[in-house]
């Protein structure tokens, strides 16, 4: 799964081949410059005899090469370093864009089923690891390289007896690293999902603190919090114990190597094999052979943790998107709100039967109410029409055209909808009236602020429609955000309505006032209307009464009471009092 996960990220990394060229040249002279420097200590070294034998006009032209090849070395590193920058940043940059258009294409299951917490974890903390494991690690892969190659070959020039041992014993902490590595990697991925699991767990009970404070949630709430960050902790400890081993273990063998170079260098060298000074540039070579492969094991964690973190962001890619529509299907024109469910089935668990054998026939220009008790399929019925989901099996029809014959984007764009839970972004309170027709004029905005009763507080507001909604629209309440909601169905101006509990939010007078709106509205346009609070509703031309999947009753609310059945028993409860009175 690693070498997978790995392959995808060079693909994005690959991009970016023209920088990795000059990051790799640019690697290669500054860390050959700093190669050559040990060799040129060492031969300082041998200059420096004894006492009164020093050759200081070598040691000079020494010196002076010396400090040319560190400004140079530096210089080098640091366009390596602003390269690997960017081949980092502009690498992550492509993965989170990719991972937003793919969200945008993801169907609404997706969403109702993971957490929206999790989802925003994968799009900030995992990419943010993926950033910081691609920067280290490709900064240590360009510079370990031409370190580890070119410390052995000047190794190898001053002394192939002693390189033997530096070379024998480097497999060792190849292997202890990638014993770690493999121990480790299920741990990362194993908090990267608490991590998600916390960060949806936070986001609920910040989201809504009123009712964790009215119901004196805040002590449950903690301990919910402190069990899973007691997971988290638990898994990121265990994850951080074993990656933290790689480091320490390499430079336990490495020293081990350094102690076997200095006892076998200075045999040879009190032998006459080898001169002090290039006994001394073997130690540094040494070392620095050693010292990419602990900078790598010592980054093992941030590497593990993007591993973790890019594999649950591909596992988003690989998500199955809504299909691509082919450009030959017809689109939905000049609409007129016929709509016909033809013994429709439906389900979102295909193991518990939702909606069974549904049928309904609506004329053009019906108001529909829809009535029922929590889970009857009112929503499900809007969420089919809307094509959020497509029917089990069975038709529903727009002007005689099955829906799955039509383009999802002509269907949806010919309904406007106001549902239950009101949403508005951050910006002006115009920007979120035209989020349906953005090149809608200004006039257009104020005649839709009246019809929807909302120019009264629009106006009292600092900057009128171009005041901007703060973050959670604290500066609005409740119901004057539902208002806005209806003035952007409103200006839309669809053939088709849904109105899901539109007016929940809203208090008696003030909908009394937006109904005459609605009807406005809804003169000669199919409407649909979800209600639970029936007085919203005495007046359409249809009303089914919903129960389990099932319509049990329909007919216009006259017919209903006289029927004396589920839907006179909806209505007595809301309007006549457990004493009959």
């Amino acid at each position: 799964m690693e070498a997978q996960v790995l392959k995808r990220l060079f693909k994005y990394v690959g991009k970016y081949k023209l920088y990795i060229f000059f990051a790799l040249l640019f690697a290669l002279i500054s860390n050959i410059l700093f190669l050559i420097s040990p060799y040129f200590t060492g031969k300082a070294i041998d200059n420096m005899i004894g006492q009164g034998k020093v050759d200081f006009n070598s040691l000079l032209k020494i010196a002076m090469i010396l400090i040319f090849i560190y400004i140079t070395s530096s210089l080098f590193n640091l366009l390596q370093l602003r390269l690997v920058n960017l081949i980092s940043n502009n690498t992550v940059r492509n993965i989170r864009r990719d991972v937003f258009n793919k969200i945008s294409t993801l169907p609404l299951n997706y969403f109702d089923t993971n957490s929206h917490g999790d989802i925003m974890s994968k799009f900030t903390n995992d990419i943010e690891f993926i950033s910081e494991g691609l920067l280290q690690g490709i900064n240590q892969l360009f510079s370990g390289i031409v370190i580890i190659f070119g410390s052995l070959g000047f190794m190898i020039f001053l002394s192939i007896p002693i390189t033997l041992i530096v070379v024998l014993i480097t497999p060792v902490c190849f292997y202890i690293a990638s014993f770690i590595a493999r121990m480790s990697n299920k741990m990362f991925r194993d908090q990267s999902i608490v991590i998600g699991e916390l960060n949806g767990y936070v986001e609920e009970i910040i989201g809504n603190q009123k009712i964790v404070k009215a119901f004196n949630y805040e002590s449950r709430s903690l301990e919910r919090f402190e069990e899973i960050n007691t997971l988290l902790y638990e898994h990121g400890r265990a994850a951080q114990f074993y990656s933290s081993l790689t480091n320490p273990s390499t430079r336990f063998i490495n020293n081990l190597s350094y102690i076997m170079v200095c006892i076998i260098g200075g045999i040879m060298s009190i032998s006459g094999y080898i001169s002090i000074g290039k006994i001394s540039s073997f130690l540094i070579y040494s070392t620095q052979f050693s010292k990419p492969i602990n900078e790598i094991t010592s980054i093992i964690s941030q590497f593990q943790a993007a591993m973790a973190s890019a594999e649950r962001i591909f596992e988003v890619l690989d998500e199955e998107s809504e299909p691509v529509e082919d450009e030959s299907i017809p689109v939905l024109e000049n609409c007129r709100g016929n709509i016909v469910f033809d013994n429709v089935n439906f389900s979102y668990n295909k193991n518990k039967p939702l909606i069974q054998n549904l049928n309904i026939n609506i004329p053009q220009g019906s108001t529909i109410a829809i009535v029922g008790p929590t889970g009857a399929g009112k929503t499900t019925l809007i969420n089919l029409l809307m094509r959020f989901y497509d029917v089990d099996s069975g038709e529903i029809l727009i002007d005689g055209i099955n829906i799955k014959n039509l383009k999802k984007d002509s269907i949806r764009r010919s309904f406007g909808m106001v549902l239950q839970d009101s949403w508005l972004f951050t910006g002006t309170i115009r920007d979120n009236i035209v989020y349906g027709k953005p090149d809608a004029s200004d006039e257009e905005v104020k005649e839709v602020l009246k019809k929807s009763h909302c120019d009264s507080f629009v106006k009292k507001l600092p900057n009128g429609y171009n005041t901007i909604i703060t973050e959670n629209e604290g500066n609005l309440s409740q119901g004057e955000k539902q208002l806005l909601t209806i003035a952007r169905a409103m200006l839309v101006d669809p053939p088709m309505l849904i109105l899901d509990e539109a007016t929940s939010n809203i208090d008696t007078l003030t909908e009394i006032k937006i109904q005459q709106g609605f009807l406005e509205l809804m003169k000669g346009r199919t409407s649909f209307v979800i209600a639970h609070r029936l007085s919203t509703i005495i007046d359409a031309d249809l009303i089914l009464v919903m129960k389990s999947g099932k319509i049990i009753e329909q007919g216009n609310h006259r017919e209903l009471l006289s029927k004396k059945g589920f839907y006179e028993k909806l209505y007595n409860s809301q309007f006549i009092s457990s004493t009959g009175k």
